[in-house]
């Protein structure tokens, strides 16, 4: 379980193909700190830690990760947004996240405003999923990061970024065309759920 507040952006180093699995090599300033068998949301997906050596770790994505994600897109020298499991006793600063990526989208507009970016991503409505949606002032979390919806609309919203926000993660990456991963918010994803099973949507 994460909250979406990011730590740090990781690089990668390396990028195995293994039938159809795809191993991960990243680096960042606290290798030395994590375990064998330990999650780690990378770019908002869930993976565990499978090797340690030096300071680099390696994951690995498997076919339905890869489908579901941007982490198939990832080549050496990309940034990734990385955050470890919440800590029970601490403050839930972001929303709750899952770390399960439900569908990517696409970066439409990237827009300067005195000091922060707005950004526009599209997505592509998943049939017979009625929580996979945004809603105004509701949280979504793109790349891993926890963000207040704007402009929500059917197949599109808005985000606006701070410069903490910016600099610490991989959105000042992001360029017109950039695909990101989508966790849309858990809690809406239950109401809708129970909803439809009651015909009420």
């Amino acid at each position: 379980m994460f909250s979406g507040i990011v730590e740090e952006t990781a690089k990668v180093i390396r990028l195995v193909k293994d039938q159809e699995n795809l191993h991960i090599t990243l680096t960042c300033t606290f290798v030395d700190d994590l375990n064998i068998d330990q999650s780690i949301s990378h770019n908002g997906v869930c993976l565990t830690v499978a090797k340690k050596a030096g300071q680099t770790y390696t994951v690995t994505a498997i076919r339905e990760t890869l489908e579901k994600s941007n982490l198939g897109l990832l080549q050496e020298g990309d940034e990734v947004n990385l955050e470890r499991s919440m800590r029970m006793d601490g403050r839930l600063d972001g929303h709750i996240v899952q770390g399960h990526v439900d569908q990517t989208a696409v970066c439409a507009k990237v827009e300067e405003a005195e000091g922060s970016w707005y950004y526009t991503f599209e997505f592509e409505p998943v049939k017979n999923e009625p929580g996979y949606l945004v809603v105004e002032k509701g949280s979504v979390c793109v790349n891993g990061v926890s963000l207040t919806v704007v402009n929500a609309r059917d197949t599109s919203f808005q985000v606006a970024i701070i410069p903490y926000t910016y600099q610490v993660t991989n959105f000042h990456c992001f360029t017109p065309g950039s695909v990101v991963n989508l966790e849309f918010d858990i809690l809406g994803k239950y109401i809708a759920k129970i909803l439809a099973a009651q015909g009420r949507i």
